[in-house]
């Protein structure tokens, strides 16, 4: 949670691509089935209500983001002007002058805004990265830091077992329905158990774990090392899920037009409302990744109208993505993994682009998940470090990379439901990422600023829900969702 290298600029539409390219992963291919689950009208208007939240606090965490970096600053001239007090009052160099030579916006003898009259950068412009974890050092106390470690941990091993559990998923349904009698099966609504054979002897469930430990052995050892995300590497998996995507609606609507369409979806299905909203949080999930992507943009004057058009975008694709979905294929044969639904002959007879569906989750999965265990090992590194402390090599080096990879890799041995998974991990760490956090980061943020800059001071890029009631709102709204989907849980458990 430090403060890194800004990187290399870019212009603000291109910030907005990348930011679509971030948003619109794995949850995507889940949603299909939970809107089918939940019924059409009550997963829409959730799928709207939620993208309008994340609108929200994705505008708080660019408001906390500038305040972090007029902290910063701030205590950077302070340190200077205590450093050099004596040599500029002797050399008869004002404070002000010191502050326009050298950047800085505000001195504690003039008020900040005769300052910015004459032409220094505003002290509330984003120039630095800050991430998430430095904000919460910056603006909350030791149990608000150990919270948010404890939010976003919980979330990155969530997010290590859906990535564990979808491979080994893919390949199963793919191998095994290539082999055999049943051939090209995988989407022709024909239900498999775990226990149904795979190929000889071979069950399906115990092919999918020996895709796990494959899965585990080749990539597992990546979180013992450092490894970078390559641009060339984004590049290729952003074009694979573009193809996909864009392939996966084509030949729904293709379906559809030719009167093939088997889907007939309910209006409202409360009993599905649980996954979806877990789905739908997971699927508009961004918060813990803006400093890296809001940073390096050129102008960010219109940042906050620009992620509103991100996100308008991305509610229109995951309607169209969802509603082709579940008119096209009856309930109950849409998979978990939606790319596996393509996977039939009969929806398409190209077997080169059944097998890039079929496998699509593996290619651009396998990418993500060493770059996530490595965050993961990081934070659990940062919770537990103390000031000039080092730590020993073992427990660097071996004891780390161990808890951050064995128990999702345990989560998905257990389980491969990935609708489930999904939908806790969104459900519990994605509800305090997305909703809690910045809400409390927006508050502790502003009254941090009002007491060193005073209340005359405003944040130039200050959410556009910049009234207390938000704040407010977005509280009650996450701790409403936790008692609901604890309840709910509780009671589904409590029929079976």
């Amino acid at each position: 949670g430090g403060i890194t290298d800004t990187g290399e600029l870019y212009s603000p539409y291109v910030g907005l691509v990348y930011m679509f390219n971030l948003i619109v992963g794995t949850g995507a291919l889940t949603m299909p089935k939970a809107f089918a689950t939940a019924g059409w009208l009550v997963s829409l208007v959730l799928l709207m209500f939620l993208g309008f939240m994340s609108y929200m606090t994705t505008t708080f965490v660019v408001e906390a983001m500038a305040a972090a970096n007029a902290q910063l600053r701030w205590k950077r001239m302070e340190k200077r002007k205590g450093d050099d007090d004596d040599e500029d009052s002797s050399s008869g160099v004002s404070d002000s002058d010191v502050l326009l030579q050298d950047g800085y916006d505000r001195a504690e003898t003039r008020p900040i805004l005769s300052v910015q009259r004459r032409g220094s950068p505003n002290i509330f412009e984003i120039t630095e990265r800050v991430e998430m974890g430095q904000m919460a050092s910056m603006f909350f106390n030791k149990v608000g830091v150990n919270l948010f470690y404890f939010c976003i941990i919980i979330y990155l091993y969530g997010d290590l077992a859906i990535y564990a559990a979808a491979v080994p998923v893919s390949l199963m349904q793919v191998t095994c329905s290539a082999i055999g009698n049943h051939s090209c099966s995988v989407g022709d609504g024909t239900k498999y158990n775990d226990t149904d054979k795979c190929w000889g002897p071979i069950r399906r469930i115990d092919a999918y774990r020996l895709y796990l430990a494959a899965f585990t052995l080749l990539l597992g050892p990546f979180t013992f090392f450092n490894v970078q995300k390559t641009k060339y590497l984004q590049i290729m998996t952003s074009l694979m899920r573009w193809i996909a995507f864009i392939l996966m609606i084509i030949l729904a609507l293709i379906r559809i037009s030719r009167g093939q369409a088997e889907g007939h979806p309910s209006m409202a299905q409360l009993s599905g409302i649980r996954n979806l909203f877990g789905v739908c949080v997971y699927s508009f999930m961004c918060q813990h990744s803006l400093p890296s992507l809001i940073t390096p943009i050129s102008k960010k004057k219109h940042v906050n109208k620009l992620v509103l058009l991100d996100y308008i975008l991305i509610l229109a694709f995951y309607s169209l993505l969802s509603f082709t979905a579940i008119y096209c294929f009856r309930n109950d044969t849409l998979m978990d993994m939606y790319t596996l639904n393509f996977t039939n002959c009969d929806i398409i007879n190209v077997a080169f682009i059944r097998y890039f569906l079929g496998l699509f989750p593996v290619f651009t999965i396998s990418t993500n998940f060493p770059i996530i265990a490595v965050t993961l090992r990081n934070n659990w590194k940062t919770l537990f470090h103390r000031e000039g402390g080092t730590y020993p090599w073992v427990v660097d080096r071996i004891v780390f990379p161990a808890i951050t990879l064995i128990p999702p890799v345990l989560v998905a041995f257990c389980t491969h439901d990935l609708e489930s998974l999904v939908g806790i991990t969104g459900a519990y760490a994605g509800n305090g990422i997305q909703y809690l956090i910045p809400a409390f980061l927006a508050y502790c943020s502003r009254k941090d600023t009002q007491l060193v800059f005073g209340s005359g001071t405003v944040n130039k890029h200050l959410s556009p829900f910049r009234h207390t009631f938000w704040i407010v709102f977005v509280l009650i709204w996450g701790f409403s969702c936790f008692v609901f989907v604890t309840a709910n849980i509780v009671l589904s458990e409590s029929k079976l």
